[in-house]
């Protein structure tokens, strides 16, 4: 089956913001000369010359991979400098093109959304080859990781008990209990393909029935945790995952589509050292262990850097 990258419903710090933040992005940027831009990540001054600007979205976990980026490029002798929580990929973009950035973490489904939201996602490499086709000339993307941040369906854990079901049940394994069950996301998700319409279509699966919440967020998560809702559409390394023992079903029909952890990088700004530092990162990076990272960040409120650094030392790229 085809499937396409989650949309503007799903969490917004993948795919985009509101007009009027498109706006103010492009006032910031419009605004800047090159004599007056301080500290501001959205001045847009080019990076200098031997230097690496690694990039970040204005979400945590961007912020952590951008570190995990900048420290294994940093362990090659590379000058590494950081623009963290610059805003959304409509500003990165931009930033990535003019060489204000170097290297950004990206999501390789949900980007190919960003460039051609009809552009259809039958495997990560094809994904891959149309992104590529599709970015901006100074632009190219190096190796995706297996690790993930998309939409699943995820069960608390007094449910997963009940029915017998594990972190090895795909959503197949769901279909005798679903009728049973409350299922819980944002209003778009019932109707949408990547969805309740998805879920019958591709793996037969029939509902109690629908509760509308938010995108992945406070509301989705606190209604699964009290039982509210026995399922509910969770971000695949959503630290709640951990903390409150939910459940996540495997998709093996991808319905949910790609969003492997992906270098975004500007050509001219790095070397083939730094090329192959960022390729071994996204090698040994799965969505298991970004969860983990991702928890001690959220969860224990441990310094991302430290985070970082203390994984890339384990995983022999220091």
């Amino acid at each position: 089956m085809t499937s396409t990258a989650r949309g503007s419903w799903t969490r917004t710090s993948h795919t985009g913001v509101t007009a009027v933040a498109l706006a103010a992005a492009a006032a910031l940027l419009a605004g800047c000369s090159s004599g007056d831009t301080g500290d501001n990540p959205l001045a847009g001054e080019k990076a200098e010359a031997g230097t690496v600007v690694v990039g970040s979205n204005n979400f945590a976990e961007s912020t952590l991979l951008a570190d995990i980026y900048g420290e294994a490029l940093r362990a090659e002798g590379i000058k590494v400098t950081y623009k963290h929580n610059i805003g959304s990929r409509e500003t990165t973009y931009g930033l990535m093109k003019n060489g204000s950035i170097t290297v950004l973490p990206e999501y390789n489904g949900s980007l190919l959304a960003y460039l051609d939201p009809e552009e259809e996602q039958k495997s990560a490499q094809d994904v891959n080859t149309a992104v590529k086709a599709k970015l901006d000339k100074s632009l190219t993307l190096l190796e995706s990781s297996p690790a993930e941040d998309k939409d699943s369906v995820a069960l608390n854990a007094r449910t997963a008990k009940k029915y017998g079901l594990t972190e090895s049940s795909t959503l197949a394994d769901l279909k005798e209990a679903a009728p049973e069950l409350v299922i819980g996301g944002s209003p778009e998700f019932q109707t949408r393909k990547q969805g309740l319409k998805g879920l019958k279509e591709v793996y037969g699966l029939e509902f109690k029935s629908f509760k509308a919440l938010d995108a992945g967020g406070p509301l989705t998560q606190e209604a699964l945790t009290r039982d509210t809702v026995q399922a509910a559409d969770i971000f695949t390394t959503d630290p709640t995952i951990v903390k409150e023992k939910f459940v996540v079903l495997k998709d093996p029909e991808n319905l949910f589509g790609f969003a492997n952890v992906t270098p975004l990088v500007n050509k001219q700004g790095l070397s083939q050292k730094g090329v192959d530092a960022l390729n071994a990162v996204s090698a040994a990076l799965d969505t298991e262990t970004l969860l983990d990272l991702d928890a001690q960040v959220q969860l224990e409120k441990k310094d991302p850097l430290d985070v970082a650094r203390a994984w890339l030392k384990s995983a022999g790229l220091d």
